[in-house]
Formats: C-alpha cells, structure tokens, sequence
C-alpha cells in the first residue's frame, strides 16, 4: 500500500503543480475565460487515464493464463521505464518547470482555445497513463487480493491535490529538487521490484528460461503471510524466494538507476569570453 501511495502522491503532485501553475498564470495575466479549455483538457485527460486502468483491470481476465503473463510481465517493464525516464525528467527539470510551462502556455494562448486544452491534457494525461499503468503493475507484483493498493494510490493523490491547492494558494513552499530528489530514490526501490515481478511474469509465460532456478529461498525466515512478509511484500514487492534471473535484474537496475540518480549534477560550464574584433586599420 505505501509503494502505490507513494505512486499516487508523487505522480499526482506533479500533475498538481502543473495545473496550479496553469490556473495561476492564467488568473495573474488576466485570462480567466482562458480557464474553462484548460478544465476541459484536463477533464478529458482523467477520463482517458481512468479507462485505461479499467481496460488493464478488466480487458485481460479473458486471456488465457500465459498471455496474460506475457502481457503483465511486458507492460510492468515498460512502466519501470515510464516511471524511470520520468524520475531523470523531474529532477533535471524541477527548478525550472514553472518557466518552463509560461512560456509554453504563452505559445497555447496565442494559438487559441484548442492549443490551451491541448497543453493541459497533455500535462496531465501524461501523468495520468503513467500512473494507471505503474499502479497495474504494482498491484501486480504486490498480489494483493484488497481494496488496499487502491485505497493507497487515491490517498496519495488526495494529498497531492491538497499540497497543490496549498502551493496555489501560497500557504506553501515546496523545494521541488529536494522532494523529487527523495521521492524519486523510493521511486527507483518501488520500481525495482516491479522489474523483478515482471521478470518472473515472463519466465511464467515461457518467454524466459529459469522459473524452478531459484537464486536463494528464506520462506521459512520470513514468511510471506507474516505481518513482516506482507510489509516487505507491500513497500518493496520483496519476495523470499526470487529466481536467479529477478536478483540480477533486480540488483542491476537498482545500483546502476540508484547510483545514476543519486550523482550529483554537473555545474554548467560558463561561455568561453569572445575573442575581440581586431579593428580594421
């Protein structure tokens, strides 16, 4: 439940400060009637986003049982990469996103009315997709049969929707490098296991060797009905007895994104001085 809260909250602020930064340009620029596109927009892009988890839900329980392997397995990598791509995205361009976007909304204006409800279904649905499919296939991974990793996703957004109306507001003060940066490594931890998960979903499919070559096994230490197991389960898609493929894929995404992620970002170098024009005699 914390890994698709987290999920939630992370997704869905970013999806927060693009919109109060929408709104708030808007309102500061005197466009208000340019308000009702940007709803629309972003109407249009939770209902794409909320079909799309519905058709993930229900459209592959007709699969047979490989397939719907094949498919979970294919789709948890690609999130993992989603997810991954947007993590490096967020902590290059966080410092700068509210520039950024005025000026891109500065081009939405002039272009008229369907430009403004483009920007805003693509700043939103963007986050949206993204986190209907890394929710899939976390919940996928976590084999939770509840309510809970629901229950946590909407959580997490709730929060984010309210830290939003906050920052709209002015009631707070977000350093958008130092959250992005923290949520991100659990970010990358949560989206390990999901690799992993999707690993073993390939190998159960058959498209992957290794099923029965388990790399170690401590069922009996930590059992995975145990409140621990399910704690583990829940916040890191742990499992006691992953094949030798999932600890590789495992161990390597994690230490190389971790590490990649964690490096300290290159100062810009200065511009070379100009050369003076030598005068003309």
């Amino acid at each position: 439940m914390f890994g698709n809260y987290l999920i939630g909250l992370r997704e869905g602020l970013e999806a927060s400060l693009v919109v109060c930064i929408l709104v708030a340009y808007l309102v500061k620029t005197e466009n208000r009637g340019a308000l009702r596109p940007v709803w629309l927009g972003i109407g249009i892009a939770c209902t794409i986003s909320l079909a799309f988890g519905a058709l993930l839900t229900f459209g592959t329980q007709e699969l047979t049982f490989e397939a719907q392997e094949l498919l979970g397995g294919s789709l948890s990598i690609i999130s993992v990469g989603l997810v991954t791509w947007m993590v490096f995205w967020m902590k290059k361009t966080a410092r700068h996103l509210k520039g950024e976007l005025e000026g891109k909304l500065d081009a939405a204006l002039a272009m008229g009315t369907g430009a403004l409800v483009a920007t805003a279904f693509l700043a939103v649905g963007r986050e949206g997709l993204e986190t209907a499919l890394f929710v899939w296939a976390s919940v996928r991974a976590s084999g939770e049969g509840s309510s809970a990793p629901l229950i946590g996703v909407l959580l997490g957004i709730a929060t984010a929707i309210f830290l939003g109306w906050l920052f709209y507001r002015g009631a707070l003060k977000i350093n958008l490098a130092k959250f992005f940066k923290w949520t991100g490594g659990m970010l990358v931890i949560v989206a390990a296991g999901v690799l992993a998960y999707g690993v073993h979903d390939l190998q159960e499919a058959g498209f992957l060797d290794g099923l029965h070559d388990k790399a170690f096994d401590i069922s009996s230490a930590i059992p995975p009905d145990s409140w621990y197991g399910v704690l583990l389960k829940g916040v890191f898609n742990f499992q006691p007895d992953p094949t030798a493929y999932q600890l590789a894929v495992w161990s390597l995404y994690l230490v190389v994104v971790l590490a990649l992620f964690l490096l300290p970002a290159r100062p810009k170098a200065a511009p070379a001085p100009k050369e003076p024009t030598p005068a003309r005699g």
